[in-house]
């Protein structure tokens, strides 16, 4: 029973910290600027994955303004390249467009195989920056 409960607790502590490991990054890009409050429907950005789980078959992509965190920016799903990159132009979303001042916006990713879901990673960047 002890060398049962041993081998669960590896397999958790392995797929914690496989999940610890995934990261996201990425740039506004080349967006029109917008401060009206209205947003416009654009291409998302180069996003860089990296620990992305084994077993990975797409990665699901949100975006949140968590200055207005009800309003639904939109995001998009990606089959998973090998390299962790998800070039610009592979989904649209509701570009980042706060009406007063700068606003925070997070881009949560994730990991998928199927629909389970593997791992979650976040990124964020104020804009206008």
């Amino acid at each position: 029973m002890q060398l049962l409960s041993t081998g669960i607790a590896a397999a958790l502590l392995c797929a914690q910290t496989a999940a610890a490991d995934f990261s996201l990054s990425f740039n506004w890009g080349a967006i029109a600027r917008c401060t009206t409050g209205n947003p416009n429907k654009v291409s998302n950005p180069k996003f860089v994955l990296k620990g992305v789980p084994a077993g990975t078959t797409s990665i699901d992509f949100r975006l949140k303004d968590l200055n207005v965190p009800g309003y639904n920016h939109g995001g998009g799903k990606v089959k998973i390249a090998t390299s962790g990159a998800v070039p610009s132009g592979a989904f649209t979303y509701q570009s980042p467009c706060p009406p007063n001042g700068v606003h925070t916006y997070e881009w949560t990713a994730t990991a998928r195989k199927g629909s389970k879901t593997l791992a979650k990673a976040k990124a964020q960047r104020k804009y206008p920056e």
